[in-house]
């Protein structure tokens, strides 16, 4: 594979999902297509903004150049993530992607009204949930400029 369109090592991409299939699933197809450098994953929104926040167990993580973001988590759900994030004057600026089940109308305009700079609603076949991941990854960790911490 072209190193031009590698994932350069500092990129850490933070995973919020709380189901082990989809997590296996996305740092398999990152993997494959060579574009994920470090993936980080937490299962739910509480944990997401220790994380993000380098509090508690999260004191060394490392800031991620990407969150990944479900919406339908535990503790706090991906909306209040989102809203915390880019309300948050040392997060802001970090891309989140949501990455969810959700294709209600609402859901979309709620999720770009506090900041988010993508929204994938999950394809249902594994052949197109694996494209996808692969889009993604390619566009935000090969094409786009990302800000350095």
């Amino acid at each position: 594979m072209d190193e031009a369109i590698c994932a350069k090592p500092r990129d850490v991409m933070l995973i919020v999902e709380d189901s082990a299939s989809d997590v296996r699933l996305i740092k398999e197809c990152l993997r494959e297509s060579g574009t994920l450098g470090e993936a980080s994953v937490v299962d739910d929104g509480a944990a997401a903004m220790a994380f993000l926040r380098r509090q508690g167990a999260y004191a060394d993580a490392p800031r991620p150049a990407l969150i990944l973001l479900d919406l339908n988590l535990p503790k706090m759900n991906g909306r209040e993530v989102l809203a915390q994030v880019k309300s948050d004057a040392d997060l802001k600026r970090i891309p989140v992607v949501i990455l969810t089940s959700s294709d209600a109308d609402e859901d979309v305009v709620t999720c770009y009204e506090l900041g988010a700079n993508c929204y994938v609603t999950k394809p249902i076949g594994l052949d197109e949930f694996a494209r996808v991941i692969r889009s993604l990854a390619a566009f935000w960790l090969t094409v786009a400029r990302l800000p350095e911490e």
